[in-house]
């Protein structure tokens, strides 16, 4: 059986995460509050990040600076996104 959190990003029960995402406290809170369905969410919004802003995972400023919109994104006003970011079509070419 599934593990189900009341998830705080979709505002419902869903499915939880089967282990910590994140080391440290954010981690145990993501793990406790955020469901698999809102994590896919926060990944996608991360790569997005790291590409519009040509972040290396490597830096530490860079790493700092993820982590910050994540928590922002479950439990603050939600991520930022990158100035002039237009979201590809979903229109058929």
């Amino acid at each position: 059986m599934s593990r189900m959190v009341q998830c705080i990003k979709l505002g419902r029960e869903a499915e939880g995460l089967e282990r910590l995402p994140y080391p440290g406290p954010l981690g145990q809170r993501i793990f406790e509050q955020v469901s698999k369905e809102a994590w896919g969410s926060w990944l996608k919004h991360q790569t997005m990040l790291i590409n519009e802003n040509r972040l290396s995972p490597m830096d530490p400023k860079a790493r700092r600076f993820l982590e910050q919109q994540m928590e922002q994104f479950f439990f603050g006003d939600g991520a930022e996104v990158p100035e002039g970011f237009v979201p590809p079509s979903t229109k058929g070419g």
